[in-house]
């Protein structure tokens, strides 16, 4: 039929197989492979049945992304669908792998669906900011119910294939050869000659919901409840709600209309540049061919604190055996009752069994003693921000560890180089930067020292996708890039406030931005000390410039909300804080000692002032190499940073806001400010005057590489 798509017969019933790898995309190709066939297998008399099958490791995988707003060609996936769907004979799915967005949609598409044990099902458009465009919200509810259906599109969440047989997705799961079985199910259901069984006919299971919708109601409102300022998960609700409400022509014809224009939005092209920067992140470009990462079948983790038992819980949970090492017995205890407690939590939200969690503490040993360290495969140093004791660490490891092992220290700005070369062996050294809580938190910013050697980079890479991060190689310099980008916004929340803003008024712009925090309510949480003894350590400008209000604060043991009081007030316990005078009397004074006549301040101001310095320092961290790609820095700040996703990263924000804008602006506070520090990077000035952008440099430097 061809090249992507063939029909093979066993007796009278015709296998058709779509060999698009490496997931079978939904390409023009294979849309109109299949839909040619289906138009031929209607008028083969011989063909009683269909199998519907994809080669290779998964069925579809969904649509191809990369068609997204480019004209359409013919015929569209839904009308493949629909083709499907009215044929006169039965067409069986035979469902492998991970069956996902359009390439569930086809198998609701079609009349049966059987699935090899592990096969996963689900329509993940939303985490793109779209929403099922081919019939997903219309059949899946018909198929499952609207409540469960709900749940699968609005979360975006795959569910396993015995999910999805309990609920209906699917009729059966297949023993022995797949292709084998729907051919079996084929044949037994063509033999019984009657009209194929369609989804878009069915309404029994809609009949609850549309007697009363109160229920349907309350789910979408709890699924919903994070997703302030995305457009997509609402678009869901209301798509699936047309369900139940309308007729199944009139639903399918606003879903089309819906996901058009979700396609067409800055939202969507947010998320979708997010999901190819993800991929991209961790391609090294001057890797050299053919780089094979070290094998790490056993880590272990210097440290049992906050950090240690968090980073020790992420390889337990890829199966990995960890030696979990600290300085005395007590040390050690705490930190894996901390550990225990935390799997616990999971238990009691249900997201795991008792049985997953002696599993899991099964595979983490406590020592004491730093000579159990020798076998390790991957050394993981994660003591206290203190370069003194890192350096005698890692001077120790280098006498114990085995020649073949990889030595990470987890820092958050210290240099990384300085840390290696207190081993004999700085090729096999680099930094991992986990983020708090590091058993939660996605980001892992893997930093390159100067000697870090090309299989230990693809190792730590590697490494960071088993245990399921998203992995971003950075460069080193103090902070790396999100930090560093942070320290540039940090610097300016102390001059709103000593020019006229309160704690409140900017952490209210900032979250109307879309940010889950603002940045004192932020520091309150992670604790005003860390920051505070980082700077008197290393001295104000190492942070950064000058924190007279947060340093005063903390003077004053105000430490945020584990001392119940910082740039808030929190009472008994309370996680939100309420603001306190005493701190906007703190603010005026420090204003008026330093001569800074206060002045009122707007929202647009206090966003420009926070997120355009910051979009300067990444131009800067570009312009150096310390990232490799725009992109690689739009996915530090989303994944660790809590910037909003549905604005795509600090640089794809900046390309979409205009980069003449952002230098302007920043010339304009540069000069009314004094404050030279606010002067557009080199970078972002040439960009701005040549009318190009963020992405078009990146695109000339991997074009270059």
């Amino acid at each position: 039929m061809s090249d992507v798509v063939s029909v093979t017969r066993d007796g009278d019933v015709a296998v058709v197989t779509i060999d698009n790898p490496p997931v079978n995309a939904l390409s023009h190709a294979v849309r109109k492979g299949v839909f040619d066939a289906m138009a031929a297998l209607r008028e083969d008399s011989e063909v009683k049945a269909i199998v519907l099958a994809c080669a290779g490791r998964t069925f579809s995988a969904g649509a191809d992304i990369t068609e997204f707003g480019k004209p359409p060609q013919p015929p569209a996936l839904i009308e493949m669908i629909n083709a499907i769907e009215a044929m006169p004979k039965p067409v069986v799915a035979a469902l492998h792998g991970t069956v996902l967005g359009g390439g569930f949609e086809v198998a609701l598409g079609c009349h049966h669906r059987i699935a090899a044990p592990g096969t996963r099902v689900g329509l993940p458009e939303v985490k793109l900011g779209i929403l099922p465009g081919a019939g997903g919200t219309q059949r899946l509810p018909r198929l499952i119910g609207a409540i469960e259906a709900l749940k699968i599109i609005v979360s975006g969440d795959p569910v396993p294939a015995e999910e999805a047989l309990k609920f209906g997705a699917i009729d059966e799961i297949a023993t022995g050869d797949l292709t084998q079985a729907a051919v079996a199910l084929a044949k037994k259901v063509g033999a019984e000659g009657k009209e194929p069984a369609r989804v878009s006919d069915r309404d029994d299971k809609l009949a609850d919901v549309k007697a009363d919708p109160t229920a349907f109601n309350e789910a979408a409102g709890k699924l919903t409840a994070r997703a302030r300022g995305l457009e997509a998960p609402h678009a869901c609700v209301e798509a699936v709600k047309w369900s139940f409400e309308l007729p199944i022509e009139e639903g399918l014809k606003r879903e089309r209309e819906a996901f058009m224009k979700l396609v067409a939005g800055d939202q969507s092209k947010a998320q979708r540049h997010l999901f190819f920067a993800e991929r991209q992140a961790a391609k090294v470009l001057d890797m050299p061919k053919g780089t094979k990462p070290r094998a790490v079948d056993k880590v272990a983790v210097i440290g049992a604190g906050t950090m240690g038992g968090g980073i020790s819980m992420n390889f337990a949970n890829a199966g990995i055996p960890v030696t979990i090492v600290e300085t005395s017995q007590e040390a050690l205890d705490r930190g894996f009752g901390t550990i225990e407690k935390n799997y616990n939590i999971s238990v009691s939200r249900g997201r795991m069994t008792e049985a997953d969690v002696r599993q899991r503490m099964s595979l983490l040993t406590g020592s004491t003693d730093m000579n159990d360290v020798a076998d390790a495969d991957l050394i993981i140093e994660a003591v206290f921000e203190e370069m003194d004791i890192k350096k005698q660490i890692f001077s120790k490891l280098d006498e114990i560890a085995k020649p073949t092992a990889v030595l990470a220290t987890n820092t958050s700005y210290l240099d990384v180089n300085a840390i290696a070369n207190m081993t004999k062996r700085p090729s096999s050294v680099l930094g991992t930067h986990f983020f708090s809580p590091a058993n939660v938190m996605k980001l892992l910013e893997i930093v390159r020292g100067a000697e870090t050697a090309p299989d230990v980079l693809a190792t730590v890479i590697d490494v960071g996708r088993k245990i399921k991060k998203v992995p971003v190689v950075v460069g080193v310099c103090f902070g790396f890039v999100g930090n560093r980008m942070l320290r540039a916004r940090s610097l300016e929340t102390e001059r709103l406030l000593l020019e006229g803003a309160t704690p409140q008024q900017v952490d209210k712009a900032i979250t109307g931005f879309g940010f889950p925090m603002g940045p004192f309510a932020m520091g309150d949480l992670a604790g005003l000390d860390i920051g505070w003894r980082i700077r008197k350590q290393m001295g104000a400008t190492a942070d950064g410039g000058r924190a007279d209000i947060a340093d005063a604060l903390c003077e004053m043991g105000r430490f945020g909300q584990k001392t119940g009081r910082g740039f808030y007030i929190y009472e008994k316990g309370a996680r939100a804080g309420i603001p306190d005078p005493e701190v906007e009397a703190l603010i005026v004074e420090t204003a008026a000692k330093q001569g800074i006549e206060r002045r009122e301040i707007g929202d647009e101001e206090i966003v420009e002032r926070l997120i355009y310095p910051m979009i300067s320092e990444g131009a800067k961290i570009l312009e150096e190499g310390v990232a490799q790609r725009p992109g690689d820095i739009d996915v530090v700040w989303v994944n660790g940073y809590g910037f909003p996703v549905w604005r795509g990263g600090p640089m794809f924000y900046a390309d979409q806001v205009g980069l003449k804008h952002v230098r302007n602006r920043l010339a304009h506070y540069a000069e009314v400010s004094g404050n030279a520090a606010l002067k557009p990077a080199p970078l972002l000035d040439r960009l701005a005057d040549e009318g190009s952008t963020f992405a078009a440099y990146g695109r000339e430097k991997e074009r270059t590489a």
